[in-house]
Formats: structure tokens, C-alpha cells, sequence
């Protein structure tokens, strides 16, 4: 039985997703428990550019053909379990992602190997296997010990600093012919992108981000302004935008973006386990809300307990005449 650590590499416009590097850095702290490789799996075609990127892996296994170019359910879970059984390895991570969810399950199925899905943990610990798995939304964190040789673990994204998979290595690279296709039963036929907004609140590093705590769409300009100030971008909790008070591009949490900004401002936000999902990466999160029971304070470094048409128009006025 091998003792390295698998990445299934979650890739789309020839770059690994961040939750790639997510995984290959919670992968190098696995390894050195079991004293193995890490090794990257990715499957597709022309996987030259995502290959550069997986500095941080041992070895590169890539699964290459013109029929692996868009992914479809059975073509890759075959591929990748053809790879699998080859190295049997210790651990196999596999993104908690609308592929990764589809993959894992199908994978467990085929190989027989135990699945820990929703995992936010992973470690191992006197020779032992556990995760932690966020379950109901977040609202229950499950333990499991998983005792079996292989096992596989389905990572939800904004678990773990991604820069710690940002290596600058030269894994060595190995190529691998994928299995003889068979009958499929799903074929993909196009890619349908979402509109994009007119902010990538993924990409800002300063978000102040608003909740049902400001009560009426005409309060919003008062959070706009702070957001100015603040040289960032105006967010959203999901009750806002299923209001239709702002579009679905700005909402953070599970059913909508996660974000990783160096500065998260909550404003009128209680916290649900859904949006914590979404923006607990953050560098620094300050939280505004007259609830001192409000869970967004679990996860702030500071926090304001006082009425936020109070504090945001002094906030503001202090920010402009700064500068």
C-alpha cells in the first residue's frame, strides 16, 4: 500500500482552481504524517499549462486526450480511477465542487473506497485518518475516524490558505494513457457562463458586505459610501439579494461566492453558517451588529456592537477626511 497523497486537480481555462492549491497545501502536511509523495492527478487535454502550476506536487500525473477535454461524468471517473487502483494511494482529495461531488461519490462506488464528503479537516494523527465534515449548512461539524487502507475526502472550498499549494517545485511529470472508452451515457455538448456583474467580488481585495440588518433598500447608498471610502466593493448575505436588492453577483456564502479579501466589513450581517462558508478566508474581517450574540463574532478579529446607521456615517466621515 502506498503511503502518498493524491490531489484530483479541479481545473477549468487551462489554470487549476484555487481549491487545487488548497488541497496540494493540506496534502503536504498529510505526507509528512505518512512519510509519502504528493501526487497531482489531472485529467483532461492540453494540460500543459495547468501542469506548470502544481509546483508544489512530487509528481504530475496527467491523463491526456482530445475525449477528456470537457468534462463528462464517466470518461473522467474511469480515467481516474484507472489512476487510482494503479498507485493506491494513502489519502485522495477531491474538491467539494459541483465535478468534485460527481467524481468522489462515483469514485467511492467503483473502488470501494470510503468517501468523508463535506470536509473543512483533514489530518492524520498516530497512524489515524480524521476529518472533519461540515454538515446542515455548517450548523453540525461531524468527526470521522476512517480506518480503512484508502479513503477519499471531498474538500469544501475556503478551507485551507491556498498559497500553501503555490509551489515553485519541478514535480516530476508523468503521462498516462486513459482507459478504452466505452458506451457513455452523457455527452457534454457546451459550456454556459453565467453573466458576469459589473464587480468580480472574488477578485476585490476590500469588501464591505451588507445584511437584513439595514432593513430597507433605500439604506443601501449609506453602506455604498462606506465601501467607497474604504476603496472596496459592495457585498451581500443572501436575504439581500433574494430582496432583489442587489444582483447575485455580489452575494457571499454557499449559494453564492466565496471570497477571500483582505478586508471583510459585515454590516448588519447575524452570520449564518452559509455566509461564514463564504468569507471566513478573509485576511480581516470586522463585523458591525447590535446583536452581541451574533455568531459573525465568532469568526471577526474586531467587532462594533452598536446600531449601524450610527457608526457607518461617522466611519465614513473620518475615512474621507483622512485622506
Amino acid at each position: 500500500m502506498s503511503q502518498d497523497i493524491v490531489v484530483v486537480v479541479e481545473h477549468l481555462d487551462n489554470g487549476p482552481a484555487d481549491v487545487t492549491f488548497e488541497m496540494l497545501g493540506r496534502a503536504r502536511e498529510l505526507a509528512k504524517a505518512t512519510g509519502g509523495r504528493v501526487v497531482a492527478v489531472a485529467v483532461g487535454n492540453d494540460l500543459e499549462g495547468v501542469a506548470g502550476a502544481l509546483g508544489a506536487a512530487d509528481t504530475v500525473v496527467l491523463c491526456q486526450h482530445p475525449s477528456l477535454a470537457s468534462y463528462t461524468p464517466e470518461a473522467h471517473q474511469r480515467a481516474l480511477a484507472a489512476v487510482l487502483r494503479a498507485r493506491t494511494p494513502r489519502v485522495t482529495l477531491v474538491a467539494n465542487t459541483a465535478m468534485g461531488m460527481d467524481l468522489a461519490a462515483g469514485l467511492s462506488g467503483q473502488l470501494g473506497w470510503p468517501l468523508v464528503a463535506y470536509c473543512r479537516d483533514a489530518r492524520l494523527e498516530d497512524g489515524r485518518l480524521r476529518a472533519t465534515s461540515q454538515i446542515y449548512g455548517g450548523k453540525i461539524l461531524a468527526e470521522a475516524e476512517v480506518e480503512a487502507a484508502h479513503a477519499l475526502l471531498s474538500i469544501l472550498a475556503g478551507s485551507f490558505p491556498a498559497e500553501a499549494g503555490r509551489g515553485t517545485g519541478s514535480p516530476a511529470i508523468e503521462e498516462v494513457s486513459p482507459p478504452v472508452a466505452g458506451p457513455a451515457r452523457v455527452r457534454f455538448k457546451r459550456l454556459i457562463r453565467p453573466e458576469g456583474g459589473d464587480v468580480d467580488i472574488a477578485r476585490e481585495a476590500v469588501l464591505v458586505s451588507v445584511g437584513r440588518g439595514i432593513q430597507s433598500k433605500d439604506n443601501l447608498p449609506l453602506v455604498e459610501d462606506l465601501a467607497a471610502a474604504l476603496g472596496g466593493a459592495l457585498a451581500a448575505s443572501r436575504p439581500i439579494v433574494d430582496q432583489g436588492w442587489l444582483p447575485k453577483t455580489r452575494q457571499v456564502g454557499k449559494s453564492g461566492m466565496t471570497v477571500k479579501p483582505k478586508l471583510y466589513v459585515a454590516v448588519g450581517i447575524s452570520g449564518a453558517p452559509e455566509h461564514l462558508e463564504g468569507m471566513r478566508g478573509a485576511e480581516l474581517i470586522v463585523a458591525v451588529n447590535t446583536d452581541r450574540n451574533a455568531p459573525i463574532f465568532n469568526v471577526a478579529h474586531f467587532g462594533v456592537m452598536s446600531d449601524l446607521f450610527d457608526v457607518l456615517p461617522l466611519l465614513t466621515e473620518k475615512l474621507k477626511a483622512a485622506k
